[in-house]
């Protein structure tokens, strides 16, 4: 907060007195300076420094209310004192009142050109806006007035990321910290910068550096830890994980969700964290204006909520469904905020939504707003808390009923989520009270898949990728990250089991894979024995598939949408059955496709059933005939089921709301029809 000195004429004993009260502030004692502000203004109510003053005070106090009120008291006296105007800025901008704020600034730019913290601050508060171009230009001009800015140069990095430009942010981060080497915030997104330039290695140091500097740091812990997993950094993993759990169950601001799904198989201690970090970066929004009123013959207006319409594993899955929904049950809104695309998925959804909105620059509230004026009955989260989502969206309120849905295998955790879609596999009845949705079980398989997928028609020989002609080929094209040293050790003792066999693994990066033959040598294994795969298109890699003959999958977090592509392109997959909601994705998949014996629920069960069948060919060609013609015939692949599926339970969602009745679980049949779990909800209805 800045401060103006003394100015205006008081009588000898109340000068003393306000001197007083400046010396204490300065001193860091607001409190009692506040007291004493307090006794000139009760002789002098129009003295504009004690006014002034005291409503900074009251702000390091936390009175943000108060504060507000004391300083546009003193601006109403005196509007030409630029910190006035800046320090009112500050307090509307940590109350959420943007336009204000930024008004204030202009005003105090407008006093003071040269005012570098006002142009500063004008920036976050543009940024806050999603204004990201003009907050820019903001920094650069805090810049001009003063070069050796650090906090300006941090400001700086933030929107150069958010305008995806990672470089660039990284060099504004880098002079931040050439300015103070202990800015502990530059330090953590410089590791954002390096982590969206896939430069892991050194992301995870940065996050380090700014963890050393701040121990506590809010929820950095587990972003560091995550990084790590991603190039395979397994030292001290046992303690740094014992860590999480501990931290988590004590309440701590450890760690975002989704890296607790991939090291921690606890849906209680998955909850815990979601809740956390809910509190703290998405509470609950200013109640909304009243929802409109739905007509209950009128098709029921449901919006999808993505920063991934485009070529991406959730659209791959859901395009189908999109574009089966029946016009006559529910009219398909989509709300994009992610990256502009012009691709083959883009242009299937656009003509799937009844209407696109591209919001990438409406801030949550003004998001939420448009929702409600065009009368969305029910908003679906396909995001949760993986990257780019927009939890506060939900928090806003952007319809009576919001649900979590695809996108995050897992609670959200929040008072403003209404349901989860689910099954009965991923959520067993009996673990529903480690969720804060209500639970709506879909029959079969909560997951949606596109059955108009193809893989490339042109078959890939073995050689041209890398793999040997007759060796038997373990695979598993999950994420670097899912993979923990028990199963790497599991995977090396099946190589050493099976004679000639290989491993072909996704190439996420070059560090990894660099760890990964490491780790290999070290298990006894020679490193050539694993292969990787870059990433390739979608047609390109569902192809690939053929040329393996058994996708090994990981615990506790199993592959999801990468599940699906081994099973329709034709590749068993073995897994292991975890607790928690991402440990059991694999066995959704497997239950819906009639191949349970694919599915395990301990490690030593795994690498036997691995073994049997890389060494009994006839079993595995069974399970490969099995699974060609289950996977033509069973719902799973079947899209405009699915779709069926979603409007009715999007209709008991939406009776429930018109009746005046609470989200209530409840299950969806394979008849079309639905039923309620509960028996006060079956009462009430």
């Amino acid at each position: 907060m800045s401060r103006k000195p003394s100015k205006g004429a008081l009588p000898p004993a109340l000068q003393a007195r306000y001197r007083e009260a400046v010396a204490l502030h300065q001193s860091g004692h607001p409190a009692r300076a506040s007291a004493l502000y307090a006794e000139v203004l009760a002789v002098r109510p129009r003295h504009f420094d004690s006014l002034h003053l005291r409503g900074v005070a009251a702000l390091q106090l936390g009175d943000t209310e108060r504060g507000i009120q004391w300083l546009q008291a003193a601006i109403k006296i005196d509007g030409s004192v630029g910190p006035a105007h800046f320090n009112l800025g500050n307090a509307l901008l940590a109350a959420g009142q943007l336009e204000p704020a930024l008004a204030c600034f202009d005003r105090a730019v407008a006093l003071k050109p040269d005012y570098a913290q006002a142009w500063s601050n004008r920036g976050n508060a543009l940024l806050d806006l999603r204004r990201v171009s003009a907050a820019l230009d903001s920094y650069d001009r805090a810049l001009a007035c003063k070069a050796d800015y650090a906090d300006a140069w941090y400001n700086r990095g933030n929107a150069l990321l958010d305008l995806g430009r990672p470089a660039d942010a990284l060099a504004s981060f880098d002079r931040a910290l050439a300015l103070d080497a202990r800015h502990s915030q530059a330090w953590c997104n410089r590791g954002k910068a390096l982590a969206d330039l896939q430069t892991l290695v050194p992301a995870a140091e940065s996050y380090q550096r700014a963890l050393e500097l701040r121990p506590g740091y809010p929820f950095l812990f587990g972003t560091w830890l995550h990084t790590r997993m991603k190039v395979c950094d397994w030292s001290g993993l046992t303690a740094d994980t014992a860590r999480l759990q501990q931290g988590i169950a004590a309440g701590e601001a450890i760690a975002p969700p989704f890296p607790v799904l991939a090291l921690l198989d606890s849906p209680a201690l998955q909850r815990q964290a979601a809740a956390r970090y809910a509190q703290a970066r998405y509470p609950r929004a200013a109640a909304p204006d009243a929802f409109p009123a739905s007509a209950p013959a009128a098709p029921i207006k449901v919006a999808y909520y993505s920063a991934d319409f485009r070529e991406h594993a959730t659209t791959h899955l859901l395009l189908e469904a999109l574009e089966s929904h029946s016009d006559a049950r529910v009219q398909c809104y989509g709300f994009g905020f992610g990256p502009a695309a012009e691709d083959a998925a883009s242009a299937r959804l656009a003509a799937a939504f009844h209407r696109f909105i591209d919001v990438n620059t409406m801030t949550d509230q003004q998001v939420a707003a448009l929702s409600r004026e065009l009368g969305v009955d029910i908003a679906v989260d396909l995001k949760g808390y993986t990257r780019d989502s927009r939890p506060g969206l939900f928090a806003a309120g952007c319809a009576p009923v919001q649900v979590s849905y695809l996108g995050y295998p897992g609670t959200m955790a929040t008072d403003y989520h209404d349901y989860l879609i689910a099954d009965t596999v991923v959520v067993p009845p009996a673990q529903r009270g480690h969720y804060s949705e209500q639970l709506v079980y879909l029959p079969g398989c909560y997951q949606a898949n596109d059955s108009r997928r193809a893989p490339a028609v042109e078959p890939v020989s073995r050689a041209a990728l890398g793999l040997p002609e007759r060796a038997f080929v373990f695979c598993c094209f999950n994420n670097s990250y899912k993979i923990l040293p028990e199963t790497f050790a599991c995977w090396m003792r099946l190589l050493q089991a099976v004679e000639g066999s290989v491993l072909w693994l996704l190439e996420d990066s070059k560090d990894a894979s660099a760890r990964l033959c490491e780790a290999a040598l070290g298990h006894g294994v020679e490193p050539q024995r694993l292969v990787f795969a870059p990433r390739v298109g979608a047609a390109e890699h569902l192809a690939r598939h053929r040329a393996a003959d058994l996708f090994l999958d990981t615990w506790p977090c199993n592959a999801h949408t990468t599940a699906s592509d081994a099973l329709w392109a034709g590749l068993p997959l073995l897994t292991v059955m975890g607790e928690a909601f991402a440990g059991r994705v694999a066995a959704s998949l497997l239950h819906a496709l009639g191949l349970p014996e694919l599915i395990v629920t301990t490690e030593h069960a795994y690498e036997q059933r691995a073994r049997a069948l890389a060494t009994d060919p006839a079993a595995l060609a069974s399970l490969r005939e099995r699974l060609a013609e289950q996977r033509l015939s069973s719902p799973l692949f079947d899209g405009r089921a699915m779709a069926r599926n979603l409007e009715t339970a999007y209709a008991a969602m939406h009776q429930r709301r018109l009746s005046g009745l609470p989200p209530a679980a409840l299950a969806v049949e394979a008849d079309g029809s639905y039923r309620l779990l509960d028996a006060q909800a079956v009462a009430d209805e």
